[in-house]
Order: C-alpha cells, then sequence, then structure tokens
C-alpha cells in the first residue's frame, strides 16, 4: 500500500502541470465543486503546502544565509527590484485594469517559488544558492511583499499592510518552522522518509484545489468576457516570467557570478510563489474577483516556464560538453573549499534537493 502511495506522489508530482491545468479546465464546467474553496479553507490549503517545503529543509539550508551573506543578499534585492519592477512596468504597458493590475504586481511582490531548487539542480546550477535564496526571500517576504504592495498597488486600492503581514507570518514562515522542526526531530526515524515522499502529492492536490477555487470564483467573468480575458492575461504572465529570468541572468551577470549562479538566480527571480500570490489575492482583494486570474495562470506557468529554461540549460551543455565539463568542475572545487572552512559541503544540500527530485519523479 505504502508504495503504491509513494508511486502515485511520484506520478502525481511529475505531471503536476497537466494536473492542475485538467483541473483547472474541470471547474470550468462544473464551477460548483470547488465553491468551498474560499478564504479561511484557502489559506489552511497554502500553508499545508509551505509545510511540505519545511519538511525538506534543514538546519544547514539556513546556515548558507551566513556562509554566503554578499550572494543572497544579491540575489534578494534582484529578487524584490526586477520582479515588482517588470510587474508595475507591465501594468502600464498592457494598461491593465485595476483588477488584472492588482493580481500581477502581487505575483511580481511575493517571494520565490519552491520549485525553483529543483530547477537549480536538474540544470546544474548552484543548489546551495538556490536553497539560500528560496530561504531568504520567504523569511523577509512578510515585510517586502505589503511595503511593495502598498508602493506599487496602493493608488488603485487600499492596502492592508499590516493585515498582509499578519497573514503573511501563519501562512508562509509558521508552517515552515513547523516543517523543519519536524525534519530536525524525526528525520532519522525511520518512517520519515516515507512521509517526505507523500508530501510531493499532497503539494499539488493542494495546489490544485487553489486554482480551482479561483477558476470558481472567476468564472462568470470568463464566460462573459470570453477566452481574450484569458489570452490577454496569459499574455502578461507570460512577459512577467520571461523578463524575470532574462533580468535575472544579466543581474548575476552584472555582479560577476558564474554560469551555475547566473542559471540559479534567473530561475528564482523567475518563478514566484504564485500559490502565495492567489491566497492574498482572495483574502485582501475580494472586492477586485479578478485580482486572483493572474495569480492562478502563473501557479500553472511557471511551473512549464521553469522546466523548459532547465531544459534549454542542459541542451546548451550537451552541445558544449567542454563548458559543462568545466561547470560541474567548478562545483566540485567550490565543495573541497567548504570542506577545507569546515562548512557543509554544497553537494550536502544538492543531495537534499536530488533526493526531492527524485520523490517528485522528475529524474
Amino acid at each position: 500500500m505504502v508504495k503504491a502511495l509513494l508511486s502515485f506522489s511520484g506520478w502525481l508530482a511529475k505531471h503536476a502541470t497537466v494536473f492542475v491545468i485538467g483541473i483547472a479546465l474541470f471547474t470550468f464546467f462544473f464551477p460548483p465543486v470547488f465553491n468551498w474553496v474560499r478564504g479561511t479553507t484557502q489559506t489552511v490549503i497554502l500553508g499545508i503546502i509551505m509545510l511540505t517545503m519545511g519538511l525538506t529543509l534543514t538546519t544547514d539550508d539556513f546556515r548558507i544565509l551566513a556562509r554566503r551573506p554578499l550572494d543572497i543578499f544579491i540575489g534578494a534585492c534582484a529578487q524584490f527590484i526586477i520582479m515588482p519592477g517588470v510587474a508595475y512596468t507591465l501594468v502600464h504597458v498592457f494598461h491593465l485594469e485595476p483588477a488584472l493590475a492588482l493580481g500581477i504586481l502581487l505575483v511580481g511582490c511575493c517571494p520565490g517559488g519552491v520549485s525553483s531548487n529543483v530547477m537549480s539542480y536538474l540544470c546544474h546550477g548552484d543548489v546551495a544558492f538556490s536553497v539560500g535564496m528560496s530561504c531568504a526571500s520567504t523569511l523577509v517576504a512578510p515585510v517586502m511583499t505589503p511595503l511593495l504592495m502598498q508602493f506599487l498597488g496602493g493608488q488603485i486600492i487600499h492596502i492592508d499592510t499590516v493585515g498582509m503581514f499578519s497573514n503573511i507570518i501563519i501562512v508562509t514562515i509558521i508552517p515552515v518552522a513547523v516543517g523543519c522542526f519536524l525534519n530536525y526531530t524525526f528525520s532519522k526515524r525511520s518512517f520519515f522518509p516515507t512521509l517526505q515522499g507523500l508530501m510531493p502529492a499532497v503539494s499539488v492536490l493542494c495546489l490544485a484545489v487553489i486554482v480551482g477555487g479561483v477558476i470558481s470564483t472567476v468564472h462568470d467573468d470568463l464566460v462573459s468576457r470570453g477566452f481574450i480575458l484569458f489570452l490577454w492575461t496569459f499574455a502578461v504572465v507570460l512577459c512577467h516570467n520571461s523578463l524575470g529570468y532574462l533580468l535575472g541572468w544579466f543581474a548575476g551577470r552584472l555582479a560577476g557570478f558564474n554560469v551555475a549562479k547566473k542559471r540559479t538566480i534567473s530561475l528564482e527571480v523567475g518563478m514566484q510563489n504564485a500559490g502565495l500570490a492567489t491566497v492574498l489575492a482572495s483574502n485582501f482583494f475580494a472586492a477586485q474577483p479578478l485580482a486572483v486570474l493572474p495569480c492562478a495562470i502563473s501557479c500553472a506557468w511557471h511551473s512549464i516556464s521553469g522546466t523548459i529554461l532547465a531544459g534549454l540549460y542542459l541542451r546548451w551543455d550537451l552541445r558544449h560538453p567542454e563548458a559543462a565539463k568545466a561547470l560541474t568542475e567548478a562545483a566540485t572545487a567550490q565543495a573541497d573549499a567548504a570542506a577545507q572552512t569546515d562548512e557543509e559541503p554544497a553537494f550536502a544540500t544538492e543531495a537534499v534537493v536530488k533526493g526531492k527530485a527524485d520523490r517528485e519523479g522528475i529524474i
């Protein structure tokens, strides 16, 4: 029974994007099915997703913040400057209506996405740097996301910065902290790897339910305004995400990063925690129901585009084997240097992420 559940978890994680899109299409034709995904229920569901993230984090992941403060600082600055700035620019270039503008601004102001660590591993990026950036952006999100929304979206609608701060603490920091505590306490128990193996399925199911709730909320608007509304919103999400990857890469180049770090920062900047954006849009912009639409589209598209970009990086490696070899040697040298300074080698973090990728059926 357990093996069957683990196999199902890996299969579901591997086909997460197709499953989420399928739930979205199903909800479009049967919207009452997910009418219950509102308010507190939606918040609890996202909390479960963040709990699954915490279950994969160890104390070594947080030590990275102290070992590589400059790299993490540059990455965090890129995260919270590029994506909000691009979102604000697109709002004016596309002349978005207030609701859609709030949605894409919220996606831009949220921290990095959870799956970027796996994508960084798959494309031979700097995995330790990726984990450090994810931790840092999540930790500062309760402050940065409300402040940025107040600055960029305060003219559109009143932003409850204090309420948003509290909500992000409840829905991200506390579940991640609980997950880390459980990992620290029970990681050596025999049942814990099995529990971790089931978490990808839990995460995908929760994300699909959130997206289903969003489609249920905006169903009437989608029907009344037709396919053009979806295409227009998708075009904005596509530009936002793609420019995030591109400008993230150039930020790494400006900082003098090597190829592995540039790949990582491009993925970290471009992939946002759109699930958090969806919950915040539902909780704080209920008067503008269409605000959740860019968030829901981003949930699915960021996973698709991240996989595509990681594949393009790998294809470049295949066409340039000497450069790919040098990239691997640089990672080995970094691990050796860490060992000589009594630091946890990057390969230790990489092994954790590889295990996550294995459990999700990606490799």
